[in-house]
Order: C-alpha cells, then sequence, then structure tokens
C-alpha cells in the first residue's frame, strides 16, 4: 500500500511557493527575451535582414526550443539517478547566468555578425534550462503532495509562466514609459536581463531549503531506480511522452501568441499602440491567466485532469477568433476583454499539466518522461509559434489565418484527452503503485 504523507500542511505549502517562486524566476528570464524579440531585437542585432528581420528575430526562440529536450534528457536522467532537488537548483542557475549574460552582448554596430551568434548561443542555453527545469519543479511540488490535492499543488509551479509573463511585461512596461524610444533600444532593454542576477540569488536561496521529495526517496530506499531512466521510458512508455507532447503542443502554441511575444509585436507594429499600453493589456491578462491556471488545478482534483483539459480546449477553440476580432479593433478596453477571455481556456489547459504528467509514469522514469512530454511539446507547439503567426500574418494580409492554424493546434489536443485515462486517484508512492504503472506500461488506451 502507498504510505501516507508525513509531511505537514505548512509543510507542502513551503515547498509548493519555492517550486512556484523558482518557475516564476525561470519563466520571467525566459519571456524577457522573447518580448525584447519583438520590440527589440529585431532592429539591434537582425536590421541587416531588412523586412524579414523580425521574422529571423522570432525563428531565434525557435531555434533555442530545439534544445529543450536535450535539457530535458540531462536533468531527466540526473533527476532520475540523484533526486529532483539537485536539479531544481543547477536548471536555475544555469538560465540565470544565461538571462544576465544576454544583457551584456554588444550590438551588431559594435561586433558585427559575432553579436547575433552570441545571442542565439546563450538562447540556446536558456532553452536548455527551461527543457529541465520545469520537470523538477513539478515533481517536487505533486510528489510532497496529498494524494487528493495533487492538483491543487501541481498547480503552484503552473503559476510561474503567468507570475513570470506578469513581471517581465511589468518590468518592461515600466521601463519603456521612463525612457525615450531610442534610449530604450540603446541601453533601456538591457536592464531587464540584469536584474536576473538580483532573482536568481533568492530563488537559489528558496530552493535550497526544500528538501527531497518523498515518492524520490522512498525509490531510493528500495534500491528501485532504473540504471538507464531514458531506455526504460522508450521501451514502455512512448506513447505517453508522444501523448503528453501534443496535449501541451495544443496548449504551448496558443500561450506563445502573449509569451513569445506576438501580440506585443502587431500591436505594436501593425495596430500603432504604444508600447506601454499593450505591456499593460498583457499583465492584466497575466492574473486571468493566473487565476484560471489556478482554478484548473483546484478543479481536477474534483472532476479530473482530462475532463478540466477538454472544456479548456473548447473554451479556447471557441474564443480564438472573438479574440483577434477584439484585437483589430485596437481599443484598449476591448484588447483586455479579449486577453483576459483568451487566458480562461489557456490557464484550465495548463493548471492541471504537473499533476497529469506525474500521474502518467512510474516514479524511476517520471522526472524523464515528465520533462520531455514537456521539452517536445513545447518544440511541436511554442518553438515557432510567433514566426509562423507572423509569417502567416504577412502572406495573407489576415490576422485571422493565425486563429486558424491555432483553432487546428487545438482540435489535436482536444483529441488526444479521449485517449488517455483518468488517473487522479492513483498512488505515486509504495510497491503496489510502481507495479501497477510498469505492468499496465502504458495510460494510453486502445
Amino acid at each position: 500500500m502507498s504510505q501516507p504523507s508525513t509531511a505537514t500542511g505548512r509543510q507542502h505549502r513551503t515547498v509548493a511557493l519555492a517550486a512556484m517562486a523558482g518557475t516564476t524566476i525561470e519563466w520571467y528570464d525566459f519571456f524577457i527575451y522573447a518580448l525584447c524579440t519583438g520590440l527589440v531585437f529585431g532592429k539591434v542585432f537582425f536590421e541587416g535582414f531588412g523586412e524579414d528581420s523580425l521574422i529571423i528575430s522570432f525563428a531565434t526562440i525557435g531555434i533555442s526550443f530545439f534544445f529543450r529536450p536535450i535539457g530535458a534528457a540531462v536533468a531527466g536522467h540526473l533527476g532520475d539517478r540523484l533526486g529532483r532537488r539537485a536539479m531544481l537548483i543547477a536548471t536555475l542557475v544555469l538560465m540565470g547566468v544565461s538571462t544576465t549574460l544576454i544583457g551584456l552582448v554588444p550590438t551588431r554596430d559594435s561586433i558585427g555578425v559575432t553579436a547575433p551568434v552570441i545571442l542565439v548561443f546563450l538562447r540556446i542555453l536558456q532553452g536548455m534550462s527551461a527543457g529541465g527545469e520545469w520537470g523538477g519543479a513539478a515533481l517536487i511540488a505533486v510528489e510532497h503532495a496529498p494524494t487528493g490535492k495533487r492538483g491543487r499543488f501541481g498547480a503552484f509551479p503552473q503559476l510561474g509562466a503567468p507570475l513570470g509573463l506578469l513581471l517581465a511585461n511589468g518590468v518592461l512596461a515600466l521601463i519603456t514609459a521612463l525612457t525615450t524610444d531610442e534610449q530604450f533600444l540603446s541601453w533601456g532593454w538591457r536592464i531587464p536581463f540584469l536584474l536576473s542576477v538580483v532573482l536568481v540569488a533568492a530563488g537559489f536561496v528558496i530552493r535550497r531549503r526544500v528538501e527531497e521529495s518523498p515518492v524520490y526517496q522512498e525509490l531510493k530506499d528500495t534500491g528501485d531506480r532504473a540504471r538507464t531512466p531514458l531506455a526504460t521510458l522508450f521501451r514502455h512508455h512512448w506513447p505517453l511522452v508522444v501523448a503528453g507532447a501534443l496535449l501541451f503542443a495544443a496548449n504551448n502554441a496558443v500561450g506563445y501568441m502573449t509569451t513569445g511575444g506576438y501580440v506585443q509585436a502587431y500591436s505594436v507594429n501593425h495596430l500603432k499602440i504604444n508600447p506601454t499600453t499593450i505591456l499593460i493589456c498583457v499583465m492584466i491578462a497575466a492574473v486571468g491567466w493566473l487565476a484560471s491556471t489556478l482554478a484548473g488545478g483546484i478543479w481536477s482534483d474534483r472532476i479530473g485532469r482530462i475532463r478540466v483539459y477538454r472544456i479548456g480546449f473548447l473554451i479556447q477553440l471557441a474564443w480564438m477568433f472573438p479574440f483577434f476580432a477584439l484585437l483589430n479593433t485596437a481599443n484598449t478596453g476591448l484588447i483586455v476583454l479579449g486577453l483576459v477571455l483568451y487566458s480562461i481556456g489557456l490557464g484550465l489547459t495548463y493548471g492541471p499539466q504537473s499533476a497529469l504528467f506525474a500521474e502518467l509514469y512510474p516514479t524511476a522514469v517520471r522526472y524523464s518522461g515528465a520533462a520531455l512530454s514537456y521539452a517536445l511539446g513545447a518544440v511541436l507547439g511554442g518553438a515557432f509559434a510567433p514566426m509562423i503567426a507572423e509569417a502567416l500574418q504577412t502572406s495573407t494580409g489576415t490576422v485571422y489565418s493565425v486563429a486558424v492554424y491555432l483553432a487546428a493546434v487545438t482540435l489535436v489536443g482536444l483529441t488526444v484527452t479521449f485517449f488517455l485515462k483518468e488517473r487522479r486517484d492513483t498512488p505515486l508512492t509504495g510497491t503496489e503503485a510502481h507495479a501497477e504503472q510498469y505492468d499496465e506500461q502504458t495510460t494510453v488506451t486502445a
């Protein structure tokens, strides 16, 4: 039988808040780059490409995603072999160092083509960190949680994304408001990157206080750790990796319209909206995303992860075209309304993710499985979503072509939910849980 958790409610909350704090810092670092891609980098690092500078600038976001699976594989292997806690600290430091160095990269006018090369290399390091970090944060929260509250506690690391977006947009909005356009392009954009030093130092202190996952500790004590987690994962559970990746891709592509900077760039470059104004609009929407993400995690404990996902995807599908219609009005109030309602479906398909991914895999390969599903889903969904959106809008002359693209991706995610079994009541600890998950080999239905 699975052993009951010996941790107190206060300890559960401490772990959840530590996971949330770390992912907030990670995503702040990651989103700052994405936001500056649409507002700055096309002019500062890629101006030599003329009309294609913005598309190429967005492509650098996509390139980094291809290195997420590498980060996920490395962190997953070490996380399954050495523990979740060590990877939480290592990935946070890697992201912080990479982000800070981006703030110090000379412009193309100063060192020529070397400048964008260095920029892309540092973005790749960000991608590797993001690929490995989420799995550790998600599992440390879920594996510490009581069985009936895994969705609630698993939602806390998910809150790092909207909080990171809120923080990134807030810092940029403040800087754009305090500087002229020339000052912002010259040196102002570097400030958010350099601030990462302070944030990472705080996150490092917080995460060092987190104890190892009791689920992993039990596995370590029994000596049941897989020698080659990746090989075991692909031998027994590869359908789960594919299903998880497709599920996250449907959420990630839609989310990256705001987190990847497309909506901000479209608003500034095509609708001629003030940069500070649209950044504030996205900040307000990030609050809505945060609320719906937490609600999605809590709700999934009551009605199941799969049902919440289906409801979220249906909302995404229904709101896609109205959202772009409101965006095209260039009316601040209507844009805020559109973004807030847009965030509801996004949150409901994001909040239950930590718990769902943890429940898909046995403990011995859980970090590898969750991290790879997440990283591959990010490649399929978010990698080139802003670039694809920009290319579609440019080639067709209408932003509604972007809505068609996102609706199609959402339908894929909705379809996947009908091939997954609900496992919210499945124990994560104990030999019976391990045996059940291995004997079944997959939770994808026939």
